[in-house]
């Protein structure tokens, strides 16, 4: 009983997929029966390659690694910092916000890439809303991965110093070249992130988010560790360095050092923001749905929710550990604000590097979508050539190195990267590239399940203006306050 359909995508797969898509003789409803029908039955035919010239060779632990890494990035430092902006409770409420929301966003890209049997997020925009669709989606993807990059970067600028200074047995910054963060992290981009960026396959990288992911539960352990033996109320001698992230924190002050379950302060605006950056990982979806073995909507449905869940419960107990041992002295980069107990701690530098590794590790990873999707721009039709491969990797840390070395606080990329490019990416894109790809006659507009998209988008939008708002008054009111920076 063989479908004339699956005939018809054996014989398509390959390069003559797009046109037939746009020329619009190719029916969609029946590409989601057909992929509904015969890929949870046969898991051992080869069915899945019929939408992609690629078959999926990742396992599903894997794919839950990378998917894992994906989410885990630079926010995880920024999450003690907006629990003490928010208070445990508001910020626990929000958490589960987001994580929800998170995986309903994934829900909704894994439908529009079933329906039509794209796995690129911009060419689900191309599909949507035609060439303005796809460029929409691509330039969205380069802001945020470009954000996510500097965002890593700058660890290695502020973290990195401090390693060598311990090194060196110094308490203080002398000041020389090797302890200038900005000197640092262009070494750093051409000799280690560079050579990895100019591999050819997201797969092999799998190992690196392995280890990555290891690294930041070990840094997850030493921040319960440390909150143990770390007194509330710190000798505070490095203070007026920290300046910048708290305008009037006087640390002997009573009720310092009590937990407060719900505050709010002007820092509060960069909570929500903060909270969406860290649970970004919607341009890799498709691509590690791409390369996923034995790939049905299911199965990465999966393992989307399993990776969510995981990073849900590291990002809640590194920010609840690191507000219960800073309270309101966090700064905006956690790990930052260790150097304040002992510049030489053995185990603090043992987690500083761990995390500077996994970071510089996890640059390269992100770079891969960003060149995708600059290269879906430019290059649409050309076949791969290193020189474009090599070139626009060396553009992009170009560019992020530049960037890095001019902003002064990681809040502000949190910030302005989680406001903008974030709530695109997991509320208002996937929802409209829904509402517009799932055909009418399958789900009208007043059905139940495009409703919820309509409502989900308006969401986002919402998110992203407040955010934005109280970001800008922010920073016109904090100018005035922040004299003597970071």
């Amino acid at each position: 009983s063989t479908n004339p359909t699956k005939m018809e995508l054996q014989k398509m797969n390959g390069h003559t997929i797009g046109s037939k898509f746009n020329s619009g003789t190719f029916d969609p409803i029946d590409a989601l029966a057909e992929q509904e029908e015969f890929l949870p039955h046969k898991p051992g035919a080869k069915k899945e390659t019929h939408f992609t010239d690629f078959e999926g060779k990742t396992s599903f632990g894997m794919s839950i690694f990378n998917l894992s890494n994906a989410i885990m990035g630079s926010g995880i430092l920024g999450l003690a910092y907006a629990m003490s902006n928010t208070g445990i409770l508001l910020f626990i409420i929000l958490l589960v916000c987001i994580a929800l929301l998170s995986a309903y966003s994934i829900h909704l890209l894994l439908k529009s890439a079933g329906v039509v049997g794209i796995r690129a997020y911009e060419q689900l925009g191309n599909r949507a809303f035609g060439h303005p669709g796809k460029m929409l989606a691509a330039v969205i993807i380069t802001v945020h991965n470009i954000g996510a990059m500097s965002s890593y970067l700058f660890i290695v600028k502020s973290e990195l110093p401090l390693v060598i200074q311990a090194f060196f047995g110094k308490q203080e910054n002398t000041g020389e070249w090797f302890l200038n963060g900005n000197y640092l992290i262009i070494i750093v981009s051409v000799l280690i992130i560079f050579p990895l960026a100019l591999m050819k396959h997201l797969g092999y990288l799998g190992y690196t988010s392995g280890f990555s992911l290891s690294c930041m539960v070990f840094f997850l352990i030493s921040v319960i560790y440390k909150k143990f033996n770390i007194p509330c109320p710190l000798a505070d001698d490095h203070h007026n360095k920290t300046a910048a992230d708290h305008y009037s924190v006087d640390s002997t002050a009573d009720g310092f050092c009590d937990s407060k379950l719900f505050t709010m302060n002007p820092q509060t605006a960069y909570t929500i923001p903060i909270l969406a950056f860290a649970f970004v990982c919607h341009p890799e979806v498709l691509p590690i749905y791409t390369e996923l073995r034995n790939a049905t909507k299911k199965r990465m449905q999966n393992v989307a929710n399993i990776s969510i869940l995981a990073m849900f419960v590291m990002y809640l107990l590194t920010a609840l550990f690191g507000y219960l041992t800073f309270y309101g002295a966090v700064e905006s980069e956690l790990l930052h604000t260790y150097i304040r107990v002992d510049p030489l701690d053995v185990l603090i530098l043992c987690v500083r590097l761990a995390v500077l590794v996994a970071v510089t590790l996890t640059v390269p990873v992100v770079l891969f979508p960003i060149r995708k999707a600059v290269l879906q721009i430019f290059f649409a039709d050309k076949p791969f050539h290193w020189v474009r491969h090599i070139g626009i990797a060396f553009c992009l840390l170009f560019v992020v190195n530049l960037l890095v070395i001019l902003v002064p606080s990681i809040r502000d990329i949190f910030g302005i990267i989680g406001a903008t490019s974030a709530p695109s990416l997991i509320f208002i894109l996937p929802a409209i590239f829904y509402i517009r790809i799932v055909p009418e006659d399958q789900e009208p507009l007043r059905s139940r399940s495009k409703i919820q998209a309509i409502c989900f988008a308006a969401l986002g939008f919402v998110f992203m203006v407040m955010s934005l708002s109280f970001i800008i008054i922010d920073w016109v009111t904090g100018e005035s306050q922040s004299v003597g920076g970071h």
